[in-house]
This record gives C-alpha cells, structure tokens and sequence, in this order.
C-alpha cells in the first residue's frame, strides 16, 4: 500500500517538473512561426517595392523620351519658322529693290518731261515778248505818224490812210498775240478760252471785246468779295505747292473748287448759259490769292 503511494506521488511530481518545457515549446514554436510570417511578408514587400520601383523606372523613362521627342519636334518647328523668316525677309528686300529702282526710273522721266515743258514755256514766252515789242513799236509810229499828220494839212489822207494801215496792222499783231495765248481744258472737261497768265496777256485779251473780265484779290482777312455775276470766298492757299481752295456763290447755290492750281482754268456755268464762267488765279501767296474772272458777253442757254 505504501509503495502505491509512493508511485502515484512520483508521477505526480514528473508531470509537474515537465509543464514548464511545453509552454517553453509551444511559445518557441509560436515565434518561429511568426519569424516565418514575418519572412515571407518582408519577402513580399520586397517584390511589391522592386515592382513599384521597375514601374516608377518604366514612367520616368516614358517621359525622358517624351520629353526628348517635345524637344525635336520644338526645334523642328522652330528650325521651319527661321527659314520662313528668312524667305520672307529675302522676298521684301527684292520687292522693295524693285519698287527704288521703278520710282528712280519714274523720277527721271518726270524730270525729262518737265525739262521740256519749260524749255517749250520758255520759247512761247520768248515769241510772246517779241510780238508785245513789234506792237509797242507799231503803236509808237502810229503815234509819230499822227503828229506828222496834224502838221501837214494837206498830207492828212495819205497820213489817215497810213496810221489805217498801221492801226490794222497793230490790231492783228494784237489779235496774233492772243491767238498765240495758251488754251486749256478746264476743271469742267470743257476746252476753256485763251488763258492770261499777267496784265499784258489780259490786256489783250480784253483788246478782242470776246468776253468781260474782272480781276480780283482775295485774302485770309477779307475772305468773300463779289466778282462778275458770281461770290468767290478764300478759303486756303499753299504758296509753296501754288495751290489754293475757293468757295463759288452762283445760281443760289456754293461750290467748292478744292485744291486748284496756279492758271488753272476753273468752270462755272451760271444762269443757264452753256458757255461757263473760268476763274483763273494767276498768283497764290501766304493768305492770298490773285487772278481775274472771266465772262461770256453773249449768253447762249443751255438746252
């Protein structure tokens, strides 16, 4: 009975020494199984990271080469844009080359064409003194022959038939100097009568009894004066272009003849005549302007 006892008690304390070493185990085999874990977690995010990073890689890539292909395809478009500029800059030298080179040209033929047309002035106003000198002279022996005439009574038939003659023949000196007096068309379009260019011209313009005219000055201080049958009014002269600009008053209503020039045969058709009316301004100063207005005597209507 005793040894029983003693049996049980001894298997009692066995299980009791052995306890601590299966929690020790079970507690070991824990945490190598949680090493284990541990391990193939860290191994797995491993791979994520170095996929991440390979993905990361791949996109920066991409966009190294994009950024590579923006810069060609910018230094295409700017390697284009430079030639244009270039082609565009060689056309418009050329093209303004070509425009000097024809505004030279036209200069130079202006210039030759106004050569010619003063030496041709020249010529005609060379003719025009000339004719006033044989008419000067004309007169004066007209005038010598008279006072012979008045000293010899019976001498005064041939006398009156010679000063006749002379008197005829001044009459178509006279008549030869307006004739050869310049003509011109008119603003109107119409072919204008003789022009008189100074006092003697209108002289002997007047000496032909064809029409009436009437000289005038108008200026920046008294701007409207009654001429003829007509109201001129200043309105602007350029000395130096020897243009100016008048404002016509006829037939109740104004007309502005803008930017005229010197001798310039001016039309007005006034009161129904078909022959018109011609403002020539002979002169153009700082504020002023001189000249003459010319009428028909015989008023012809218009249809």
């Amino acid at each position: 009975m005793n040894n029983e006892t003693n049996h049980v008690q001894h298997v009692s304390g066995s299980n009791k020494n052995n306890t601590p070493f299966w929690i020790m185990g079970g507690a070991l085999a824990l945490a190598l199984a949680a090493n284990g874990f541990l391990f193939v977690r860290s191994n797995h995010l491993s791979d994520e990271i170095a996929k991440t990073k390979d993905a990361t890689s791949v996109q920066f890539a991409q966009m190294n080469s994009d950024r590579e292909n923006a810069q060609q395809q910018y230094q295409k478009q700017l390697e284009t844009l430079t030639t244009t500029l270039q082609t565009s800059t060689s056309n418009a030298s050329s093209a303004a080359a070509r425009a000097r080179a024809d505004a030279l040209r036209q200069a130079e033929l202006l210039k030759k064409s106004m050569a010619e047309s003063q030496e041709q002035i020249s010529g005609q106003l060379t003719a025009l003194k000339d004719a006033d000198q044989q008419t000067t002279s004309k007169i004066a022996e007209v005038a010598t022959n008279v006072t012979g005439v008045k000293t010899d009574v019976d001498g005064v038939k041939t006398e009156v038939g010679t000063v006749k003659d002379q008197v005829a023949t001044a009459q178509a000196a006279l008549e030869q100097h307006a004739t050869e007096l310049k003509r011109m068309t008119g603003d109107m379009g119409v072919m204008s009568d003789r022009i008189a260019t100074n006092g003697k011209d209108l002289d002997a313009l007047r000496a032909l009894g064809e029409r009436n005219y009437y000289e005038f000055t108008l200026s920046k201080s008294e701007k409207s004066r009654k001429v003829g049958d007509m109201i001129l009014t200043f309105k602007k002269a350029d000395q130096k272009r020897s243009r100016y600009t008048v404002e016509v008053a006829a037939n109740d209503k104004k007309i502005e003849k803008k930017d005229k020039t010197v001798n310039e045969p001016v039309q007005i058709f006034v009161s129904g005549n078909r022959q018109a009316s011609e403002i020539v301004v002979n002169q153009v100063g700082k504020d002023q302007i001189s000249g003459y207005v010319s009428v028909p005597k015989v008023m012809v209507s218009r249809r």
